[in-house]
């Protein structure tokens, strides 16, 4: 098989994807701060081959705080400077937000940490939906559609100012006294309906030239961003068949764009709770829910059309509530969810499969999360994954030491990075500056 996918990891609170994992045996509990351990994280993931490492970004407090750690990081640019320290190969992605930063500031940041890896830097380019975010800045969410006429304004800004240090324009000739040929380096004098900037950036190319492209909307704006920009999607779908359909709809836009559909790879999300089998993984996800269920089975009521109570958390659906329940028409995961409760699970080990969690969850041994993947691949439902493990201490081990090699053995996933740069390992196209296909 020549075709490989792609794994990424999500990356951030120091403790790992699950509420719970911060109070786990072995655990830092000091581990949102502490970037020491977020590079030991990193290296692990490194060791395992993952493409890149990705930042979501959520920059206000959680309303369960007092019990739950923070689920993200506490500054994506930061926190990847230690991480470009501490690493070799492996990229990094952030996400950076087009309604409350400034092209120039954000270009001159992502470039700098660019500068840093030696080339494996990606921004995630997405605007701000939370208005308790908005509330930080002190202003108000925009128009969903003003949003994204200012995020393209916005990416290409920040593409033309990172072009506009000339690729060989940087000579540091000590021998002659030239620093840099300046006529390479040329103001961009770019002024959109909502942003500007005269420029130029006043740094060079990095080894990939300047970081890639990653999405992370939705919806047909959303859509249209990939496919003008994209290198990488970050995809939140259910089934095969909705990742299949994403992922079209993502190579029919790049098409639309004058792109080669190739250039834009689609990541699914995958959470993981990796034991020897199934009861033990599930135990090890109710150890970490505290009081979670608790406060979930009226939520798994609505999806599959029951009332129910905390009370019968212990107990499986009986024979009239199965008779009864109907899955929502709303909720992609609703059929799962009776699916799961269907086989006469508890209601308790039913939330623990991960029913209603935010991607699908393999609970079990690692060769089931690698049958998931291959089959979606192999589907083209998807180009790569983006995994996120329960816990990071001992999840994470588990996906690099178990997953890792069965997906090598499979023929599936690669033994060794090929190139240097984030480019090289999605298979991205050079660029320097705008694209210029895009009009």
């Amino acid at each position: 098989m020549s075709k490989k996918l792609l794994l990424g990891m999500v990356f951030g609170n120091g403790y790992g994807a699950q509420p719970g994992a911060w109070r786990m045996p072995g655990v830092d509990p000091t581990g949102f701060t502490n970037f020491d351990t977020l590079v030991r994280y990193a290296q692990t993931a490194e060791r395992g081959k993952f493409q890149f490492l990705f930042m979501p970004d959520f920059p206000t407090l959680k309303p369960n705080t007092g019990t739950d750690a923070q689920q993200l990081n506490i500054e994506p640019m930061m926190t990847l400077a230690a991480v470009a320290r501490g690493t070799e190969r492996i990229g990094m992605v952030a996400t950076g937000s087009t309604t409350f930063n400034e092209p120039f500031n954000l270009a001159r940041q992502f470039k700098a940490l660019d500068l840093m890896n030696h080339g494996r830097t990606g921004w995630n380019a997405v605007p701000t939906s939370d208005p308790a975010i908005a509330a930080n800045y002190g202003r108000a969410l925009p128009p969903r559609g003003e949003k994204y006429e200012r995020l393209h304004e916005f990416v290409q800004i920040v593409q033309a100012l990172w072009g506009s240090w000339g690729r060989d324009a940087w000579l540091h000739d000590q021998a002659s006294g030239r620093f840099a040929d300046m006529a390479q380096i040329q103001p961009v004098n770019l002024r959109g309906r909502h942003l500007a900037t005269s420029g130029p950036l006043a740094l060079p190319a990095s080894e990939q030239g300047q970081p890639v492209i990653f999405q992370a909307g939705g919806g047909d704006q959303g859509l249209e961003v990939a496919g003008r920009y994209a290198s990488g999607v970050i995809g939140a779908v259910f089934s095969m068949e909705d990742a299949k359909a994403q992922r079209d709809a993502l190579r029919g836009a790049a098409e639309r764009a004058g792109r080669d559909p190739d250039e834009i790879k689609f990541f699914a999300g995958l959470m993981t709770t990796i034991a020897p089998d199934r009861r033990a993984a599930l135990d090890r996800r109710i150890a970490m829910s505290g009081a979670s269920f608790e406060q979930r089975i009226g939520y798994l009521g609505q999806m599959i059309g029951l009332a129910l109570e905390p009370s019968q958390l212990d107990q499986p659906l009986s024979a009239a509530q199965l008779s009864a329940a109907r899955p929502s028409p709303q909720d992609p995961r609703a059929g799962n969810a009776l699916k799961i409760a269907s086989e006469g699970w508890s209601l308790r080990d039913v939330l623990a499969h991960g029913v209603i969690d935010y991607h699908p969850m393999i609970v079990g041994p690692a060769v089931e999360a690698a049958d998931h993947m291959q089959t979606w691949f192999e589907a083209d439902a998807c180009d790569g994954f983006w995994l996120c493990p329960d816990v990071f201490e001992d999840g994470l081990p588990k996906l690099v030491d178990e997953l890792v090699p069965i997906l090598q053995q499979r023929g599936l996933f690669h033994d060794d990075y090929e190139g240097t740069t984030l480019r090289d390992h999605l298979g991205a196209p050079a660029q320097y500056g705008r694209d210029p296909r895009l009009n």
